[in-house]
């Protein structure tokens, strides 16, 4: 069993800056991709960022340029640095481990940013 532990969310202004950590119990290498989720009330789950084992990144049309996703291949870590935040961007953030037909999630993480 895989256990993803998420940290880093909380209550920013508008422009403001915070960053995300994921922790994994197994090898993050092992993982076909690692992404970043989130959803805000009322509205389904989205894709934020993902980064392939290979470490290929890809992202949201809506965040693409003001987040980041990178990992700390040593520690085993899952990083979402968001930059330029916006009232749109408030939503419950999840981090994501997929391997072969295996979907592993974090516990949710609140990001709030006030306009």
């Amino acid at each position: 069993q895989v256990q993803l532990v998420e940290s880093g969310g909380g209550l920013v202004q508008s422009g403001g800056s915070l960053r995300l950590s994921c922790s994994s119990s197994r090898n993050i290498f092992d993982f076909d991709y690692m992404a970043w989720y989130r959803q805000a009330p009322g509205k389904q789950r989205d894709l934020v960022a993902k980064i392939t084992v290979g470490g290929t990144t890809s992202y949201a049309d809506s965040v693409e340029g003001r987040f980041t996703i990178f990992r700390d291949n040593a520690n085993q870590w899952l990083y979402l640095q968001m930059n330029g935040l916006r009232p749109e961007d408030t939503a419950v953030y999840y981090c994501n481990a997929k391997i072969f037909r295996s979907d592993f999630w974090a516990q949710g993480t609140q990001v709030t940013v006030s306009s």
